[in-house]
C-alpha cells in the first residue's frame, strides 16, 4: 500500500510521469547498457531492444502499477506482477539486479523531468518503485524455491535427442537432461522454459519456448518458429541459430519451467472440472495449448472444450494432427480451424472470428498468439458474456498488454 504521504504526490505527478515514461525508459536502457553492456549481450533480448518493445512493456508496467496503487489502495495488481515474475525467474533475475535498475531508472527520471523532480516527488516515486520491486522479488524467490534452487540458479544442461521439422518454419527439439538417471520434475501444463545459446559474436542470448506434451515425460519438447526478417524487423537471432545450427547430440542451456498460463492457479477461484473451456491459438501459439489438452485428457475433463486455431494455411499449422487427435480424445472436444489460404481445408476461411460461434455460459478461455489476434478474440469473448477474470493469456515476448486487460 502506498503511504498517505506519497499518495497525493504520485496522484499529482502521474500525468507528467506517464507522458514522459517512454522517453524515461528509453534513456534508462541506454544508461543501463552503457554501464553494464553484458546485460544486453547475455540477458536482455537484443531484438526486442532494437524494436523498442521492451521499453514499451517496462513503461506500461510502471504506469499500470502506479495507477493501481492509486485506484485500488488496498490491493496489488497480482496478475500483472505474477506474469512479470515468472518471466524474470525464467531469465535468472536476482534480487541484487533491482538495485542496478533503480540506479539507472531514477537517473533517467531526473534527467528527463529535471527540476520537476523535487525531493518530495523523488521520495514518492522511489516508494512506488520499491513497492513493485519488493513484490516481484518476493514472488520470484517463491518461484525459485519451488524449483529447489537459489535465485538465478535454475539453469541446467540438456541434450538434444531428436529433431523434427514440423513445417517449413517450425522445428521441434526433444531434450533430455544430462546426467545418468536424471529425470526432470513434472512441469505444469502451459508453462515455458528459457533457452540460452551462444551466438557467433559470443553473445549468450535467451528466449522462452513453451513446453509441448505430457507434463511428466522423461524428456521435454519445444517447438521453435524461425522468426524471419519482414522488412521492419530483423530475423530472430536465437530461432535462426536453433534452426541452422542445433542438431541431435548438441547440448542446450535450459531453465526450469515457469509461466502462469496454467489450469490450476490458487489465485483463481472455482473448480475447472465443471467449466466449459475454449483454447484459442494462432501460429506457434499452439504450443502451450497442446500441453493443456494433454492435461485435460489425463483429468478426464467431461465439459465442452472448443479448440480454436488460426493460421495462414494448413501447411503452416504446426502440430495440427496432434492438436486434432488430442481434442478428439476429450469427452466433448471440438476443433475449429481458420486458414487465410487453402480454403477447402479450413473449417472457416480468413482470420479467426468467433462471430456465430456458440460459447457456453461459464467458459474459461486460454489464449496464445500475436497480440492483435488475442485482443480480437478477447473482445469477442467479452461481448459473448465471458468474464474478464476467466480469460487468460500468454504473450511471446514483452507483454505490451500490461494494464490494458
Amino acid at each position: 500500500m502506498l503511504s498517505a504521504k506519497s499518495t497525493p504526490v504520485v496522484r499529482a505527478t502521474l500525468p507528467a510521469v506517464g507522458a514522459a515514461i517512454g522517453e524515461i525508459t528509453e534513456l534508462f536502457y541506454a544508461k543501463l547498457f552503457e554501464a553494464h553492456p553484458d546485460l544486453l549481450r547475455n540477458l536482455f533480448n537484443r531484438g526486442n531492444q532494437a524494436a523498442g518493445t521492451q521499453r514499451q512493456a517496462l513503461a506500461g508496467s510502471i504506469a499500470a502499477f502506479a495507477t493501481h496503487l492509486l485506484e485500488h489502495p488496498d490491493s496489488r495488481p497480482d496478475a500483472m506482477l505474477r506474469r512479470i515474475a515468472h518471466k524474470h525467474a525464467s531469465l535468472g533475475v536476482a534480487p541484487a539486479q533491482y538495485e542496478v535498475v533503480h540506479q539507472h531508472l531514477f537517473a533517467a527520471i531526473l534527467e528527463v523531468l529535471g527540476d520537476a523532480v523535487t525531493p518530495e516527488v523523488a521520495a514518492a516515486w522511489d516508494e512506488v518503485y520499491w513497492l513493485m520491486a519488493g513484490a516481484l522479488i518476493a514472488v520470484e524467490e517463491r518461484l525459485y524455491a519451488e524449483q529447489g534452487c537459489l535465485p538465478g540458479g535454475s539453469w541446467g544442461e540438456w541434450e538434444v535427442v531428436d529433431r523434427t521439422e514440423e513445417t517449413a518454419d517450425v522445428a521441434s527439439f526433444l531434450l533430455r537432461p544430462l546426467g545418468d538417471g536424471v529425470r526432470p520434475l513434472p512441469f505444469r501444463a502451459g508453462q515455458y522454459v528459457s533457452v540460452q545459446v551462444e551466438l557467433a559474436d559470443g553473445a549468450r542470448q535467451i528466449r522462452q519456448y513453451s513446453l509441448v506434451g505430457a507434463t511428466d515425460s522423461a524428456v521435454r519438447r519445444i517447438s521453435v518458429k524461425r522468426e524471419r526478417a519482414d522488412g521492419t524487423t530483423p530475423a530472430g537471432e536465437v530461432s535462426s541459430h536453433l534452426h541452422d545450427h542445433v542438431e541431435v547430440g548438441d547440448t542446450l542451456r535450459v531453465s526450469a519451467p515457469f509461466g502462469d498460463l496454467v489450469l490450476d492457479d490458487p489465485e483463481r477461484a472455482g473448480d475447472l472440472a465443471d467449466r466449459p473451456m475454449l483454447l484459442a491459438s494462432a501460429g506457434v501459439g499452439v504450443t502451450p495449448m497442446l500441453s493443456l489438452l494433454h492435461e485435460l485428457e489425463i483429468r478426464g475433463h467431461q465439459q465442452p472444450v472448443l479448440v480454436v486455431h488460426g493460421d495462414r494455411s494448413p501447411a503452416d499449422h504446426a502440430l495440427r494432427e496432434e492438436q486434432t487427435a488430442l481434442a478428439g480424445k476429450l469427452a466433448q472436444g471440438e476443433t475449429l480451424f481458420f486458414y487465410e489460404r487453402d480454403a477447402e481445408a479450413a473449417d472457416r476461411t480468413g482470420r479467426t472470428d468467433l462471430d456465430g460461434v456458440e460459447v457456453p455460459t461459464g467458459t474459461v478461455a486460454y489464449l496464445c498468439g500475436p497480440l492483435p489476434f488475442m485482443r480480437a478474440v478477447r473482445g469477442q469473448l467479452l461481448a459473448k458474456g465471458v468474464a474478464a477474470s476467466d480469460i487468460h493469456y500468454e504473450v511471446f515476448g514483452p507483454d505490451l498488454w500490461l494494464g490494458k486487460q
